[in-house]
């Protein structure tokens, strides 16, 4: 059965905080040993962030890689392409991105521009936009394929919950960066986003290759619930082991 956002539980949440913190420091010290694992057998994965404005991708991706060593990993902001982007086609700058024997990508947004954002605002036509679908997923079967695991998240907020984190972000200095007209602009054609998503589910979300949309509207469960999936998703597909040496907590000061 295809995903569709109205199914996703968004009252979602943690206990308290020393239920997060626990999880989360566990689940990142778990990524510290398959990050390891992925630099000495020169093995790569790729990691795709996808969801609405302000669902806390941002938030996430930190916590995702906030014990690994940074010489392991790098994250692509992605954002409109460039002229020169335009005259090839929208997967190439992707492909340029791949990361390589023993590394990580991280991609904050993604190729899925192709048939959300770009299907919306008529950026492409809809032939060219109902032909990605295909053409992603042979990307990402190619990728796969090749022993490269491809892990996308989508997260999901509300809209009252997007609208208070917008209003949130006006007020604070070290946010307001983050809220622009355009996002007031895209808040403005939900429906037609949330169509468009749910297409994206359907057509996208492979066995090789699954969705995994995540309850956002709280924050530690987001971060949390990104960390342990990439934990679950990455152990599985390098066949690595994640088991945490006894007395990890005192060795972890």
């Amino acid at each position: 059965m295809a995903i569709k956002l109205k199914d996703i539980d968004l009252k979602a949440k943690l206990a308290d905080k020393d239920e997060y913190e626990e999880r989360l420091r566990k689940a990142q010290l778990q990524l510290l040993l398959i990050q390891r694992h992925i630099y000495e057998n020169k093995r790569e994965a790729v990691f795709v962030f996808e969801g609405w404005d302000a669902a806390g991708k941002g938030g996430s991706i930190r916590r995702l890689i906030e014990r690994l060593d940074p010489r392991g990993y790098v994250v692509h902001p992605i954002a409109a392409p460039t002229s020169e982007e335009k005259q090839v086609h929208y997967l190439q700058r992707f492909w340029t991105r791949m990361p390589g024997p023993g590394r990580i990508a991280i991609f904050d947004r993604s190729w899925y521009g192709r048939v959300l954002v770009e299907r919306v605002e008529k950026f492409a036509e809809k032939e060219a936009w109902q032909r990605a679908y295909g053409e992603i997923n042979a990307f990402e079967k190619i990728l796969t394929g090749d022993g490269v695991p491809v892990i996308k998240f989508f997260l999901h907020i509300d809209q009252d919950e997007q609208l208070k984190r917008f209003r949130e972000r006006e007020q604070n200095p070290f946010k307001n960066w983050k809220i622009t007209d355009e996002d007031w602009r895209n808040r403005e054609k939900w429906d037609k986003y949330e169509d468009a998503i749910n297409d994206m589910f359907r057509e996208t979300s492979t066995k090789y290759a699954p969705w995994h949309v995540v309850a956002a509207n709280r924050k530690w469960h987001a971060r949390v619930t990104v960390c342990e999936t990439a934990v679950q998703r990455l152990s599985e597909a390098l066949g690595c082991e994640t088991r945490l040496p006894k007395g990890w907590r005192e060795l972890d000061q």
